[in-house]
């Protein structure tokens, strides 16, 4: 909607078709990763968000591919389908599937104390090779970033009405369902949050590194931890909406 009317005399058609498709991206990749920090600084349940990210992992394997393809197709954009669904095995089947090996063999052999060492060894790995990737993004998309800030604010605008509307929505029918707390704050975060380092491997695959798609995933990059930080402190603010959000230590505090 945006490109295509509000921001049609700003850019042309061509990148506006790349912008949508970054964003469409974006949008139809669930988080996986990051909503564990944000249910965490909200008091989330733990159980809960496990079981939440568990179907996001679900959907990532069977639905993702399709629905990506089918949004796509509204663009005037070639999607390539076996690239799309090869971009879902080798950035979610494979790393998910050795994943799951290894934590069953590791906890046969040495169990959870195994596991635990092998993930604080591989962390600091995987958090280079995060930043890595947005460093290499930065770089081929700098001179578009510094030169044409414009661009950036027009793809953010609807990211961040995006991004608001869905917490929003969720958060609300938490309150009208008074689930508690614990509930409604990880469930809202985890409908807002967006699983960005696939978004961005997908569209570098599809569309190049340097292509308008892969520049609007950058900008979601940009917003995300902002945007989810401003959401954790709001669901703080407002935990005494729900069942069981005022902690003991207020509760006491209040009396």
């Amino acid at each position: 909607f945006f490109f295509r009317h509000v921001f049609a005399g700003l850019v042309s058609a061509d990148d506006a078709q790349q912008y949508i498709a970054g964003m469409i991206l974006l949008g139809v990749a669930p988080c996986t990763a990051m909503v564990f920090v944000w249910s965490h600084l909200t008091d989330g349940d733990a159980n809960y968000t496990l079981v939440q990210v568990s179907v996001n992992d679900i959907i990532l394997v069977f639905a993702f591919a399709p629905i990506a393809g089918l949004l796509l197709g509204v663009t005037d954009l070639s999607v390539p389908w076996e690239t799309l669904f090869a971009s879902v095995v080798v950035f979610v089947v494979v790393p998910l599937g050795l994943g799951m090996l290894t934590h069953q063999r590791l906890t046969k052999s040495g169990g959870g104390a195994a596991v635990e060492r092998l993930a604080t060894k591989l962390k600091p790995t995987s958090i280079g090779g995060l930043l890595l990737t947005v460093v290499l993004l930065f770089g081929f998309q700098a001179e578009t970033l510094v030169e044409q800030p414009g661009r950036v604010v027009l793809i953010a605008i609807p990211l961040l009405i995006q991004s608001y509307g869905i917490f929003a929505i969720a958060y609300g029918l938490a309150r009208v369902l008074k689930l508690p707390f614990n509930v409604a704050a990880p469930a809202a975060m985890i409908g807002t949050s967006n699983f960005f380092e696939l978004a961005v491997a997908v569209a570098i695959s599809l569309f190049g590194l340097s292509s308008g798609a892969a520049l609007a995933t950058v900008v979601g990059v940009l917003i995300e931890v902002p945007v989810m930080l401003s959401l954790v402190a709001f669901a703080n603010r407002t935990r005494g909406w729900f069942p069981g959000g005022i902690q003991p230590s207020t509760a006491g505090a209040a009396e």
